[in-house]
């Protein structure tokens, strides 16, 4: 669990991010090229950023920057730096000046935890031409895989800013840290994040700056170093007209998110039912329709709840315009089922 320690003082210095954050968006994209937990509705942007990334001469920057962005555990905090704040060129001109102290710790850091090509080891010593090669490479894949998003990011950012917004105007920045319930727990000067790895942040009075994502699915994430400048970054809630790929004609439930799931979906359609019963509407086994019923409801499209000793789980709000859009959009046959 992650631990933030508020003080006064840090209470008046909190605030929310204006605009998105380039390099978390950046990062997040690259970790959502490989599967995890909460992406069912990224299947047809991952395929579309494959085959854009699979068209780019990156070289060996391009296994670089995978390695340095793994999905699960630690990277490093010199990728997300707080120039990011104030755009893209900042951000990467601040990338390029990272003292090479901070560049050699937070490389040492990841290999402690895996295998690194041989270009880390060159990019620890602060070599200003694999610096720029590296930072180029960046910029390329924020063209290709995170741009050409940001219509459908700034509708999700601009609606979850708005509920934030609300909450702060209505009951002040204790109201707009409550909201973030129940993915984060406001209580006595304390948020509480309990997906997160365990960790403690003491603001000590510089505030945090609070950074809806796109990209971001696992929950909210902090910066590994607790000297660097608090931020909080947190998955934005789902909106059906934000969905990648959703905005086509011709999209179906069977392309965004996989056959199976794709099914498991629509039996649920005006249902609330156990996990045995939607394994046998579905015609899959129980253990892979709770495994289905896990990712859908990490994607916010299904509900679950326990009942005694069984699971019942329904369509949530998301689901259900999802569901419905894809029937408008459907054949004939496939609207009259």
């Amino acid at each position: 669990m992650l631990r933030i320690l508020f003080t006064s003082q840090d209470i008046a210095r909190t605030r929310i991010a204006g605009t998105r954050d380039p390099t978390w968006e950046l990062v997040l994209s690259i970790q959502m090229l490989q599967p995890q937990p909460g992406d069912a509705l990224f299947g047809i942007w991952r395929r579309e950023a494959r085959a854009a990334l699979g068209q780019a001469k990156l070289g060996p920057m391009g296994p670089l920057l995978r390695a340095l962005n793994p999905n699960v555990g630690y990277f490093p905090d010199f990728l997300t730096p707080n120039a990011a704040e104030f755009g893209l060129e900042e951000a990467l001109e601040a990338v390029r000046c990272t003292p090479r102290a901070a560049l050699a710790r937070d490389l040492a850091q990841l290999a402690s935890s895996r295998a690194l090509p041989g270009e880390a080891r060159a990019l620890a010593t602060g070599e200003p031409q694999l610096l720029d090669q590296f930072t180029a490479a960046m910029r390329t894949v924020y063209s290709l895989i995170v741009a050409p998003y940001g219509h459908r990011m700034e509708t999700e950012l601009a609606h979850d800013r708005q509920r934030r917004v609300s909450a702060l105007a209505q009951h002040g920045i204790e109201g707009l840290l409550a909201s973030f319930a129940p993915m984060m727990i406001w209580s006595h000067g304390e948020l509480c994040i309990p997906t997160h790895r365990d960790q403690e942040l003491r603001l000590d009075g510089r505030g945090i700056r609070l950074i809806p994502s796109y990209f971001c699915v696992s929950g909210p994430l902090t910066l590994f170093d607790p000297e660097l400048p608090p931020v909080l970054i947190y998955p934005v809630p789902r909106t059906v007209e934000a969905l990648p790929g959703c905005d086509r004609s011709g999209t179906t439930l069977h392309a965004l998110l996989g056959a199976t799931r794709s099914a498991v979906l629509q039996t649920l359609h005006g249902r609330q039912i156990t996990t045995s019963e939607l394994a046998r509407r579905a015609g899959i086994s129980p253990p892979s329709a709770s495994e289905h019923a896990k990712v859908l409801r990490q994607a916010g499209l299904v509900t679950s709840c326990r009942d005694r000793n069984r699971v019942l789980h329904a369509l949530s709000p998301l689901g259900m315009e999802l569901l419905r859009r894809n029937w408008q959009g459907s054949s004939p046959e496939w609207g009259a089922w």
